[in-house]
């Protein structure tokens, strides 16, 4: 249930699809659905179980809140918190089967001793991106001597992340060249899961030595990593954006619109409103782009509001009239270039204040309203 006019869709069968056809593709047995950032905007939990349903094995999240707040639905499946967790809080994790990850010797140590519940580990190896992870072999053997002395810490994972698996070639080989030279003559096999690929490396670079698993992010939502190389599956896009025309006022010529007043009319016109704003996550970079009325173009017109925005419109457009601001015509990607970012920041950019509406064969399944519940 909402009560505004705005809201989110999202296709749940266009999920599934993309992550039935690139498992297929990859070939990986282990397949991470990534839901971390709230599934990129779209949902976790809603996500998550689309995801499962469709062939993906494990959840994967940023940070270890995410990944309760997961559990509370989904029980039974392997969950990673991919990016560090104080040691200190290895018992809440293990105590809800959540996997951790040990990203450094100092983060080892401060969990050596650890005797609550036993906790499953992943390994992060950093192979070039320079974030978090063991940077050499020395380290790497030092890490994985560490844990393997811990009763109550089990190593069952390895994994890294790649920098350019959607753009340079050589620096991702480079990458996989490190993490190779980093684990030589070490058994890799030992490990249940070695996890490398993210979704551009999944979808450009599916086969990799030792690797029995990847990690589908971006792609998942139907969105591509890039556009530096030809998709060899189809993506379908999971997420659009509505709202709906709350008054229609006429304006006489010279009349400003908005905040600033950074719009004049030149000519007597129609102002259209509709109720979302910077605040919802629809930015005021998005000043004079189009959106779709009734299958006709209408631009956005004056300075987007924290709640409400106005668009020119015509004497087809009524009040109760839904507005698509993101949709298959005018789409996150084309927004993405509009505003010199990517797709992955205009989807993890809407608010929870936006309701999501969640569809299976064109028809509502259910509804997810974070700000009244």
């Amino acid at each position: 249930m909402f009560y505004r006019d705005t809201w989110v869709e999202v296709d749940l069968d266009r999920i599934a699809a993309n992550v039935s056809n690139i498992k297929r593709h990859a070939g990986f047995e282990n397949l991470f659905a990534v839901v971390k950032a709230n599934a990129y905007g779209h949902g976790d939990v809603e996500v998550a179980r689309a995801a499962l349903d469709a062939g993906a094995t494990h959840l994967a999240v940023a940070f270890l809140d995410e990944a309760l707040n997961l559990r509370r639905e989904i029980k039974d499946v392997p969950v990673l918190v991919m990016g560090p967790i104080r040691p200190t809080d290895i018992a809440v994790a293990a105590e809800q089967d959540i996997d951790i990850t040990a990203h450094d010797l100092s983060w080892i140590e401060a969990a050596a001793g650890y005797d609550g519940v036993p906790a499953n580990v992943h390994l992060k190896i950093d192979s070039g991106m320079h974030r978090i992870g063991v940077t050499n072999s020395e380290s790497f053997r030092k890490a994985c001597e560490m844990l393997d002395a811990e009763a109550n810490l089990n190593l069952i994972g390895l994994f890294t992340h790649f920098a350019t698996a959607d753009g340079c070639v050589d620096h991702y080989q480079k990458q996989l060249d490190k993490v190779a030279a980093i684990t030589d003559g070490y058994d890799l096999s030992r490990f249940k899961y070695v996890h490398q690929s993210n979704s551009a490396a999944l979808l450009r670079h599916p086969q990799q030595t030792a690797a029995n698993g990847g990690r589908l992010g971006i792609a998942m939502y139907g969105l591509a990593p890039s556009d530096e190389f030809e998709l060899p599956v189809p993506l379908q896009k999971a997420f659009s954006l509505h709202s709906r025309i709350t008054q229609v006022k006429r304006l006489q010529k010279g009349d400003k619109v908005g905040y600033g007043a950074t719009f004049e009319a030149e000519e007597d016109m129609l102002v259209g409103v509709m109720p979302i704003g910077y605040a919802d996550g629809w930015l005021r970079y998005h000043q004079n782009r189009p959106v779709e009325i009734n299958g006709k173009e209408f631009q956005i017109v004056g300075r987007v509001c924290m709640d409400q925005t106005m668009i020119r419109v015509d004497e087809s457009v009524k009040v109760g009239d839904q507005v698509d601001l993101l949709n298959d015509r005018f789409s996150v990607d084309m927004a993405a270039s509009d505003l010199n970012t990517i797709n992955y920041e205009i989807v993890c950019s809407i608010s929870d204040r936006v309701p999501r509406v969640y569809k299976r064969g064109g028809e509502t399944v259910s509804v997810r309203n974070d700000r009244f519940k």
